[in-house]
């Protein structure tokens, strides 16, 4: 089940909702987790017993952690840490990297080992980071442990930021676990922000994605530069505007229910350097890597040389936290190599020619989305063959001068989209005379504009379900 169906709309949200707010405060983190398992269960009813397996095992490794720190026995907590560290890792690994791996030494030793075939649990990339960050800020000190397994089971199994992020950490959560008040506020501007977000999912992502699909279907032979470079600019929007979209609608479900999500987004595209821009997109995965991996490795405390190792590690992870495969590998060491270049020497530059960087950024960027959507090696050699014009189709033709032309209003729209012009003209209208009625309306608007789309909507994917 997807925010943006129907089904989630008009059956699911309603039901869940009216349970909710009619349930005493004492009863509403029960509503959250059976809800939660229920969406779950929808489209994943077997690994709903491995969501509890987890669920159950980081409670009670949190509380041995906090047990055997309150006694002062360190080498026992950090053996509990271990321990649920472990236990996450190997499921993790075992459902998303065993087929990988296999498949990597079938390749390498000439073997013949079976794959596994295992369908990915949906949404395991999101929910082991969440509880691993738990069960490390216990033994940190930073969290006290949860000793309501209900309230932890919302906590894990929160179906607002389950499948698709952020990734939220319990101290964002902990305190409205206790204790939350669902205020008329809250409610408006939940709604408002779930609105904003299925219309870039439904209006926008869907429609780049589309088009995206259509230009990369063409023969290889036959596609121009002008059509590659089109092709990955609309996977570039896509992936923006369907991932932020999710967030959206995530952050305004939970703003509904007495949640604040931290923001996951912040116009990525508008950056100016590498730098600048991993930290404006999935800011809250960027930010688990941060302080549980480059700063725990030593960050840039220990001299260039360790620096320059710590980030190697951490976009090595990274790049396979998206995906088992070599091309998200890949990804993650080509924005590694321009990270460190810019930590080097290109920081200083770009920050005096902000044009230039953000040119250089799109650019950069541009080239991780191709490494990034072709997951296989003669996709790949294809589509970077047609946008440097070595596959003899030339620079445009008929073809894609004609979808430019029904498709350019779309992309520009896009392309404004992606940067902070609407908001900034969104509070401009607000603020005047008799903008409460547009702030009313556009909510509205998307909403049954997003609808009307999806009656008919035959491609409606969420890309970061994979993951």
């Amino acid at each position: 089940m997807v925010f943006s169906s129907l089904l989630f709309l008009f059956r699911f949200l309603p039901v869940f909702f009216l349970i909710y707010f009619l349930a005493p405060d004492r009863a509403k983190n029960l509503v959250l987790f059976l809800g939660s398992l229920v969406f779950y269960a929808w489209g994943e009813p077997v690994y709903v017993v491995l969501l509890l397996f987890s669920t159950v095992s980081d409670y009670c490794h949190g509380l041995a952690v906090e047990r055997a720190r309150r006694m002062g026995k360190d080498r026992a907590a950090k053996a509990f840490l271990i321990s649920s560290l472990a236990v996450n890792l190997l499921m993790l690994g075992f459902f998303k990297y065993a087929d990988f791996l296999i498949g990597s030494i079938n390749a390498a030793a000439g073997s013949a080992i079976p794959l596994l075939e295992l369908p990915l649990p949906i949404g395991i990339s999101f929910y082991t980071f969440q509880t691993m960050s738990y069960t490390i800020d216990v033994y940190r000190g930073k969290v006290p442990a949860q000793r309501n397994i209900i309230a932890f089971g919302a906590f894990v199994s929160m179906f607002p930021q389950l499948i698709a992020g952020p990734i939220v950490q319990y101290r964002d959560v902990g305190e409205a676990l206790r204790a939350r008040r669902v205020t008329a506020q809250g409610l408006d501007a939940g709604i408002r922000r779930f609105c904003l977000g299925l219309g870039k999912k439904v209006l926008l992502a869907n429609q780049a994605g589309a088009l995206f699909e259509q230009l990369s279907g063409w023969e290889a032979s036959e596609r121009t530069v002008l059509a590659a470079w089109t092709a990955m600019l609309c996977f570039a929007f896509q992936i923006y505007f369907d991932f932020s979209g999710y967030s959206d609608m995530a952050s305004g479900l939970g703003r509904m229910m007495g949640f604040t999500f931290p923001e996951n987004f912040r116009y990525p595209y508008t950056a100016k350097s590498v730098t600048d821009f991993w930290r404006r997109w999935h800011m809250s995965l960027s930010g688990w890597f941060r302080e549980y991996v480059y700063i725990p490795l030593g960050g840039n405390r220990k001299g260039i040389r360790r620096q320059i190792f710590n980030i190697l590690v951490v976009w090595t992870l990274t790049g396979l936290w998206h995906g088992a495969a070599w091309n998200f590998l890949f990804w993650g060491l080509w924005f590694a190599a321009f990270l460190i270049l810019e930590k080097l020497w290109l920081l200083g530059p770009l920050s005096r020619h902000p044009f230039w960087g953000r040119i250089y950024t799109l650019l950069v960027v541009l080239g991780g989305w191709v490494l990034f959507s072709m997951t296989e090696p003669g996709a790949l050699s294809d589509c970077l063959r047609a946008m440097a014009g070595q596959n003899g189709a030339g620079l445009w033709d008929t073809g894609i001068l004609y979808e430019l032309s029904s498709s350019g209003p779309l992309l520009l729209i896009m392309a404004v989209g992606s940067t902070p012009l609407p908001a900034m003209l969104g509070r401009r209208i607000a603020a005047a005379k008799g903008g409460w009625l547009a702030a009313c309306l556009w909510p509205l608007l998307l909403f049954g504009l997003s609808v009307a789309f999806l009656v008919d909507a035959s491609y409606n994917p969420f890309l970061y379900f994979r993951f």
